[in-house]
């Protein structure tokens, strides 16, 4: 079983969502930085103006593919509290502390490929369940992985009287093993980094096939939670390898 730490980092997707006006709630966009040489760390970047207080923010986190949790230093957060400050700024704040740990160069050689991603506007797509082939090689010469989430009821500190709180499980499907189902995750409690989530859906997969090291796939997860002026939509990424 993969993990346990589940980077419990917000995140959106790598396809620019922007930030929605304040009365929507905060909904993060991101970044996504790439992996390292040998696909053995996964990066990623959120930032945005935080919903009430209008201070900028950007926080980077660096996952560990083995073991999907965080490397030494990571998560890196930094939140401005000056409504003058530029989100830029805060972004190159995250930004020179990042460097310490993976290079942004070596990152961007090895971004790797979106092989699927479905936006929280996504009305058509099914939110639980993201099936895709892991390079766009026509015709495919990979095997195709599909990726299923399931929700349950569970209890998160600090939310009473806002619902039922939800924690869930993400489940690998080996198509070419006649269906086979693999556990990557499943929620025993709610970390306090998440907030009270009430929900959640696959908002992207990402994977990389490195010169050196073994294939890699980080699933982007969409937690929608209470903010401060609306619902917050924040992210979360499960990492493995191929």
């Amino acid at each position: 079983m993969i993990r346990k730490l589940a980077a419990a980092a917000s995140i959106a997707l790598s396809v620019p969502l922007g930030s929605l006006d304040a009365s929507a709630g905060n909904i993060s966009a991101l970044e996504i930085l790439g992996f390292d040489a040998d696909a053995s760390i996964f990066a990623f970047e959120e930032h945005g103006i935080q919903d009430g207080s209008g201070f900028p923010y950007a926080n980077r986190f660096y996952v560990d593919v083995a073991t999907d949790g965080f490397v030494p230093g990571s998560p890196i957060r930094v939140r401005i509290d000056d409504e003058n400050a530029t989100l830029e700024e805060a972004r190159s704040q995250a930004r020179t502390r990042g460097q310490a740990i993976v290079a942004d160069a070596e990152l961007a050689q090895n971004r790797g490929y979106t092989a699927g991603s479905n936006a929280i506007t996504e009305l058509s797509a099914d939110p639980h369940r993201m099936a895709v082939n892991p390079r766009p090689v026509i015709p495919p010469i990979d095997t195709a992985v599909e990726f299923r989430l399931e929700e349950y009821d569970l209890e998160a500190t600090g939310c009473e009287n806002l619902g039922p709180t939800k924690g869930y499980r993400l489940l690998r499907v080996d198509l070419a093993a006649g269906g086979s189902v693999s556990l990557l995750h499943e929620d025993s409690r709610i970390p306090s980094s998440r907030g009270c989530p009430l929900g959640y859906r696959i908002g992207a997969v990402q994977t990389v096939h490195p010169d050196t090291g073994l294939p890699s796939f980080a699933v982007l997860i969409a937690v929608r939670s209470f903010g401060f002026e609306g619902p917050s939509y924040h992210w979360i990424a499960v990492a493995g390898r191929l």
